[in-house]
Order: structure tokens, then sequence, then C-alpha cells
């Protein structure tokens, strides 16, 4: 019979492996339960996980798909590194494109270079004002940054909700509650002429490099993995728990607030009702698919960022519906919580005793 038996230390081998296998799972049990349900099962996980790769006009989609998960992960990653769980990312992305935003109306009649790089400031600002309040919380009054964080996420929405339809509603939009468009010198400039490869794809990249320097390479990513891991230790080696709090969640939240604004002043071009996508919560999935390490994230925003574009795909081919997405997605994430016991055991055969 099969036995689960506990490994003598944790199996590196495994722990790169079981995200390809829940990758695998994930897709053999979607197939089965769009068969059950009658839809084409095979075709569905096909369209999703696999045309997006093999379309090469759809590469532009998983670029721009990918970098705004790849940059919010890479703070959440910061943060789960030093056991600071940051769920709110999208409360702080919203709160960068609004901040952004509020930039680029006020400079609406002006032109300048300059007028980009100061929504991006500002973009970084707003997510990072909006990560120091569950950071405060947690260093001065001990509350859990995983409530308050969250909760605030419903809070910006509202905010959202309020200024588009409100203040900041387009005198010209026909009365649909939607900001003005953005200027040319307050979008990302394409990379290539009539492609929708933006600014913020590079940038995305260079993010992860610098993180992986920071964490790898510097005194404060160590100390990121000692407060994480030994906070005893932490604590003698003189690093302090509050300070890596505060870091890693102002962090977190710069690095939500401008993915937001980059996907307000990309393939939005402005802010609407719509703007919250879920990327905020895909990127908490795409963290632990990368393994908490930035090379992994760049891979993981990549499948996640598939799962958007094949989601659309097998909208208008297999008939899935706009929920096969967020399904796909959310088995995913469960079968990598399911497969991470192969990291500390091994299966075995025992023969039963006669």
């Amino acid at each position: 019979m099969l036995e689960w038996r506990r490994r003598r230390e944790p199996s590196s081998a495994m722990l790169w492996l079981s995200p390809v296998i829940a990758i695998a799972l994930t897709m053999l049990l979607g197939m089965i339960v769009f068969t059950a349900m009658g839809y084409d099962g095979f075709h569905g996980v096909e369209s999703i996980f696999l045309r997006p790769f093999l379309e090469p006009q759809r590469w532009a989609d998983l670029g721009v798909k990918a970098a705004p998960l790849v940059m919010i992960a890479l703070g959440l990653a910061i943060g789960f590194r030093a056991n600071v769980w940051n769920i709110g990312a999208e409360g702080q992305y919203i709160m960068g494109a609004i901040a952004g935003t509020g930039v680029a109306l006020a400079t609406y009649e002006m032109t300048g270079w300059w007028i980009l790089p100061a929504m991006a400031l500002a973009g970084v600002l707003g997510g990072m004002a909006w990560a120091a309040i569950p950071a405060l919380l947690r260093v001065r009054l001990q509350v859990s940054e995983i409530l308050t964080s969250l909760m605030l996420t419903y809070v910006a929405v509202q905010v959202l909700y309020f200024l588009v339809r409100g203040p900041w509603k387009d005198p010209d939009g026909f009365n649909f509650p939607q900001t003005r468009m953005f200027t040319a010198d307050q979008t990302l400039p394409a990379m290539m002429e009539g492609s929708l490869v933006h600014l913020g794809i590079p940038v995305a990249l260079l993010i992860a490099l610098v993180a992986w320097l920071v964490l790898e390479r510097t005194t404060a990513g160590y100390a990121v993995k000692v407060v994480g891991l030994a906070p005893a230790a932490a604590r003698h080696g003189g690093f302090s728990a509050g300070t890596v709090t505060w870091a890693t969640l102002l962090a977190s939240g710069g690095l939500a607030g401008l993915a937001g604004l980059f996907e307000a002043a990309g393939p939005f071009g402005q802010l609407t009702p719509q703007f919250p996508v879920g990327y905020g919560f895909t990127a908490i999935i795409v963290a632990f698919l990368g393994r908490l390490h930035p090379l992994g994230i760049v891979l993981g925003g990549i499948v996640l960022a598939a799962t958007y574009v094949g989601g659309e795909i097998a909208q208008s081919t297999v008939r899935l519906p706009q929920a096969a997405t967020g399904m796909f997605q959310a088995l995913l994430l469960f079968m990598l919580l399911a497969t991470d016991v192969l990291v500390k055991y091994r299966i075995v055969w025992k023969a039963r005793a006669a």
C-alpha cells in the first residue's frame, strides 16, 4: 500500500517540480469538470493553457497581462518572505491608479515629458499610502495585516466608484461613469509602432532584476529572510521586525500602485468602474507559483496571464463561461497547495504484512 514518509530534509527538486505538477493537475481536473458540465473540456483546456503560447499574435496580449501581475507579485513576495501577509494588493493597485489619474486630470491642459513620470510617482505613493494603514496597525497595535489590507480593498473600490461617478466624471462622456481619456503625454508609449507592447513590460522585467539583487545580494534582503524564518534570531542579530514590516508593506504597496497606474495609463487609458480586474488577488497565486523567487514570478506571471488571454479565446471558441478563468486560477492555487506536501514528504510503497 502507499504511505506518506517524511523526508529528512525538504526536497529542492520537488520545490520547483511541484508547480509543474500543479499546472498539469489543474489542466486534467479542469478538463474533467467542463466535460462533465457538457462543454468540450479538452479544447477548453487547450484554448486556455496552450493557444496563447502557440499563436504568435497572442504574445503581445500575454506581455500586457503579465506585466501588472509580475509587478504586484514581486512586492507581495518580498513581504511573504518576511511573514508579512499583504492580501490587499488589489486595493493598493486601485489607489495607485487613482493617485496617478489625479495628476493626469490636474495636468490635462499641459504637455511635457515629465507628466507620465509624475503620474508614476503619484501611483507609487498612492499604493504606499494605502499599504501604510495596515503597516501602522500591525506594528503599533498588533492588528493582523491580513484582515486590514483585505478590507481596505473594498474601501478603495468605493472610492473609485465615487470619483468616476461624481467629481471626476468626463463632462464630454455622455454621462458614462468614467474619467477623461488620457492625453498622449499621459499614456504609456508603445515599444513598437502599432503594437500593444508598452513600456510597462520592460519596466516589470527590470523590477524583477532589481528585486533579485535586493533579496539575494543586500543586507536588507537578508534581514527579510531572517525575520521570516527565525524572528528570535533576527532580534538577536539586531534586525527590527517592525522596520521590516513597514519596509515590506510599503514596497508591496508601491509596486501594486505602480502597476495600477500603468494599467490606467496603458490598456485602459482612463479610469472606469471596470478597472478592478482582480490582478491584486491573482498576483498572490503568481507569487506562490513562482516560489517567491523573482525569476519564478516572471514565469508564473506568464502562466497566469495565459489564463486571462486563453479564457477570452475559450469564451469565443468553446463557449466556456467567463467564470472559467477564475475557476482555473482557483483550482491552480488549490493544486499548488496540495502538491506542496511533496516537498517535505514522499510517497513510498509499503508491502502488506503477511
